[in-house]
């Protein structure tokens, strides 16, 4: 009897538990449900439902809003019935006067074509119908739109029907929200021509077909973040007054934005584009941030208007991208950018406070290429730091040399460059955390409390890189930007790497000053210019003012005027040069000062100080050869007179009574510091103050070292010998 009854209860519990399954929700087993977070199976919208829905909107967010959520809608041609219900229906609801109900189609399955655009209230091409609920720019915009349909309904007649003109040229006002959260369109979707004065919220939407959104005017923020795009959209001739939001969507077929309108932030980022995206003619008010986007194909930016910053950080471009005719009024963040293919800035237009930012550009100059103006692309190109960035440098470097750009090339050189020599800077002259003592730390602008920690944890490992201080969370980053420049990171240098980086830190600053290390000719040749003139009159002073007692030996009140009109003549020319071709013009002329003005006037002192008393007092100390005229080469050429008699009875001092006989003393600066010049003019060897020897001396030595200098810029400058060079 036991048993029966133990058999009896665990029948009736199976039946209990049978009947609960039975009645229970059924559980869609396989493929996972692309709205399941919705928490019910969608229904079939049905003429009942849907009118049991328009007679009963609900409240989201303090709107009045037609709940048409987890529904499948059919509007196939098949129903046409339904669909023109569904389409009357709508608008009877959402154009009621005195109100602005929006429209919620979330987690819906749109069977068929959808046309939003007659959802809008069709507005009038004349009269402020909706003046009281626009702001003055969408008013403005408005009349345009009115004026652009007008015409263009005018152009229809004349060419074609009335009635294609009155059903294709037309106007609507959407005046709710729209939400089409995880919406499944699998038909084409219209919205042209619609002005959206509240806003859309489009995310993870599915659009199967074209989108059609050309024309539309997007008033407040518009977020099709996530949406899917599987064939092409248009979006031409928009205009979004308010936040446009299409960060990680998907293009799957072409998207079109052609001479559209961003008033205030665009963001794509992490956008897939599939195939061509079109975004020229575009104006961008705000920034556009197309941040880790990825282009598969084409991407088109011609003729755009960048009011301010583009990103494009970490972005992918597979094929080639063109920003050709484009303004640019703020910097072009490049950085990290992936480039396979090619990238086109030809003819853009670049203010002074625009720039291309390109650290960590990842291209390969074999594969790739970066195209613009010459003598434009590489100025604009902006890189903030040596250390990961060498590679990218040489990259460049070599990128232009392929294209022939050669100024562009040096450029890029020079940046790379002056990267360098701020590294040196810093090596010389910044505190090395691993070596500093905490109160240094603390001076240089640390706490006392992340000094302690800096030197806490050096003393088990030193620190490799600045940056390590924050990922230990010592300093943050304004922190680190305000003192990167004023400490560095790495092993304690010793005495003889301090000399090697002294030595390298002033010959790179020579170069950089005097030559823009190789890249300019014109400041190289503006600097001799000075210097030749500088010594021109040096020489001149020092033979021809020798004493005023016990009688003097002076030249003429016209010499004098024109070797100073000489004097200015040259010395403008190479300061104009100078000026025009360097961006640290008083630094450049400061070091060529230390080079021509302490020394030769120390000598000029002592000359003075101790007077001249040899014989040949009246006889210049310079001679010339007579016995050629001509222009001459004069590299292998010394300051001093040949002892052999027969070549020394060519030389003859140079004449003192001529009107010209100042020139002789330029053409002798020419001869010194270029090796070429019309007369072979040097020093006598009788009655010579040593002074004045030492002073042609040290300007042959400084020319040797220019003459270097400017083979080595014309090297580097003159296209066809460069590229025999470097290749």
């Amino acid at each position: 009897m036991k048993g029966v009854n133990e058999w009896l209860k665990h029948a009736l519990l199976g039946l209990l538990i049978g009947l609960l399954i039975l009645f229970s929700p059924q559980i869609t087993w396989g493929a996972p449900n692309p709205i399941a977070d919705t928490g019910t199976q969608q229904q079939v919208l049905t003429p009942e439902l849907l009118q049991e829905r328009l007679r009963s909107p609900v409240l989201v967010e303090g709107v009045r809003t037609v709940n048409l959520r987890r529904l499948v809608i059919d509007l196939r041609p098949e129903n046409k019935d339904f669909r023109d219900q569904f389409y009357q229906g709508l608008q009877t609801q959402l154009q009621r006067p005195g109100g602005s109900p929006g429209l919620d189609l979330s987690y819906s399955l749109i069977q068929g074509d959808f046309e939003g655009v007659r959802l809008g209230l069709r507005t009038p091409l004349y009269g402020q119908a909706f003046s009281a609920i626009l702001t003055p720019a969408e008013q403005q915009q408005l009349k345009r739109d009115r004026r652009r349909l007008s015409r263009l309904r005018q152009l229809s007649r004349s060419l074609l029907s009335d009635e294609l003109a009155s059903r294709e040229l037309q106007l609507r006002v959407f005046r709710g929200p729209l939400k089409l959260l995880q919406t499944r369109f699998s038909g084409r979707v219209n919205f042209s021509n619609t002005f959206f004065l509240a806003q859309i919220t489009s995310q993870d939407t599915t659009f199967s077909q074209g989108a059609d959104w050309s024309g539309a005017r997007f008033s407040a923020p518009a977020s099709f973040a996530g949406a899917t795009f599987a064939q092409a959209a248009e979006f031409r001739n928009s205009i979004f007054f308010s936040k446009a939001g299409f960060n990680q969507t998907r293009w799957r077929n072409r998207a079109n934005f052609q001479k559209s309108e961003f008033q205030t932030t665009a963001n794509f980022n992490r956008a897939q584009f599939q195939q061509l995206a079109n975004f020229s003619q575009v104006q961008w008010q705000g920034n556009a941030d197309f941040a880790q986007a990825h282009w598969q194909d084409q991407a088109l930016f011609i003729k755009g208007e960048f009011n301010q910053a583009l990103f494009l950080t970490e972005a992918v471009l597979d094929k080639p991208v063109s920003f050709r005719e484009v303004e640019f009024s703020r910097s072009v963040n490049l950085r990290g950018v992936t480039i396979l293919d090619q990238a086109d800035f030809s003819d853009a237009r670049f203010t002074a406070s625009a720039y291309l930012n390109v650290p960590g550009l990842q291209f390969d100059p074999n594969l790739a290429r970066i195209l613009g103006n010459p003598g434009q692309i590489g100025q604009i190109l902006s890189v903030p730091t040596l250390q990961g960035n060498e590679n990218l440098l040489r990259n460049l470097v070599r990128n232009f040399r392929q294209l022939e750009q050669i100024e562009d090339a040096n450029q890029v050189e020079y940046m790379a460059q002056k990267l360098r020599l701020q590294k040196f800077r810093q090596q010389l002259f910044s505190t090395n955390i691993n070596q500093a003592a905490p109160i240094g730390l603390v001076e240089i602008g640390f706490t006392q409390a992340q000094a302690e920690a800096i030197t806490k944890i050096r003393v088990n490992q030193p620190w490799r890189n600045l940056s390590d201080l924050l990922a230990q969370e010592i300093i943050d980053l304004a922190t680190y930007i305000r003192l990167r420049d004023r400490a560095i990171a790495g092993d304690p240098l010793s005495l003889g790497t301090r000399l090697l980086i002294s030595f390298n830190w002033l010959g790179l600053s020579l170069l950089l000053l005097l030559s823009r290390y190789g890249s300019s000719f014109w400041l190289t040749f503006g600097v001799g210019l000075v210097a030749i003139a500088v010594f021109g009159v040096l020489f001149w002073l020092v033979d021809r003012w020798r004493r005023l007692r016990p009688y003097p030996v002076t030249p003429p009140l016209n010499e004098s005027i024109w070797v100073l009109l000489q004097f200015s003549i040259l010395s403008l020319g190479g300061l104009t040069a100078i000026f025009r071709s360097t961006e640290t013009p008083w630094l450049t002329l400061a070091f060529l000062a230390g080079l021509t003005l302490p020394l030769p006037v120390g000598m000029l002192w002592l000359i003075y100080q101790q007077g001249r008393y040899h014989d040949l007092m009246e006889v210049s100390y310079f001679v010339e050869d007579g016995s050629l005229r001509q222009l001459r080469l004069l590299i292998g050429r010394l300051p001093v007179m040949p002892r052999f008699p027969f070549f020394r009875e060519r030389y003859e001092p140079i004449l003192w009574n001529r009107r010209w006989s100042w020139l002789n003393y330029y053409d002798l600066s020419l001869n010194n510091f270029l090796k070429f010049g019309f007369n072979d003019i040097r020093l006598r060897d009788k009655h010579l103050p040593g002074l004045v020897s030492s002073l042609v001396w040290y300007q042959w030595g400084l020319g040797v070292l220019y003459i270097v200098l400017l083979l080595w810029t014309l090297s580097r400058t003159i296209p066809g010998l460069n590229l025999f060079i470097y290749f």
